[in-house]
């Protein structure tokens, strides 16, 4: 097997900056934080729901980028409530046809990374990725030259998106 050796990512891997430890607390945190702002439409937020809160990563693999977390501040799935857990799930199966549908994806990658170690930015704070997918999107950018394409703007569709997110009034 063929080694690929990513130098660029070892200050990102070694930061242990408040945000990105796991024993981050609630009032250190970036995505409660932003919760708490009220601000949607500056943090890209799409959804509120009792428990849960759906919004674009800013810092997209993809356009259309998504995480899913609970608004209440848990590492992992069984720091939730079973009521928060059902309508996590939900939520993360409704966004992933949402962003399917609008964005026209020939794909979606559903998934999250639990603890430091498994890749988790930040990972005191549990969120799932909804993550679009199209034939081709992958390329050797990021590895030549350290810049991935994103080929749509963030603000753009954030807009595109917000209506169908609008109209999920049967999980509240």
């Amino acid at each position: 097997m063929e080694k690929l050796f990513c130098p660029w990512r070892s200050d990102y891997s070694a930061d242990t900056g408040h945000t990105k430890t796991e024993q981050t607390k609630q009032h250190e945190c970036v995505f409660c934080e932003q919760f708490a702002q009220e601000k949607d439409d500056q943090f890209f937020i799409l959804k509120r729901t009792k428990h849960n809160i759906v919004m674009l990563n800013r810092y997209p693999y993809n356009a259309g980028h998504l995480m899913v977390l609970p608004i209440a501040h848990v590492a992992r799935l069984h720091d939730m409530s079973k009521e928060a857990r059902i309508e996590f799930t939900e939520l993360y199966s409704a966004a992933a046809t949402i962003v399917e549908k609008i964005l026209s994806t020939d794909g979606i990658n559903i998934g999250m990374n639990l603890g430091k170690a498994a890749g988790s930015g930040i990972p005191s704070h549990l969120h799932m990725h909804v993550l679009p997918r199209w034939h081709g999107d992958t390329n050797f950018l990021p590895l030549l030259c350290e810049t991935k394409q994103i080929s749509l703007d963030l603000t753009d569709v954030f807009f595109a998106l917000k209506p169908a997110f609008d109209e999920l009034d049967w999980i509240e």
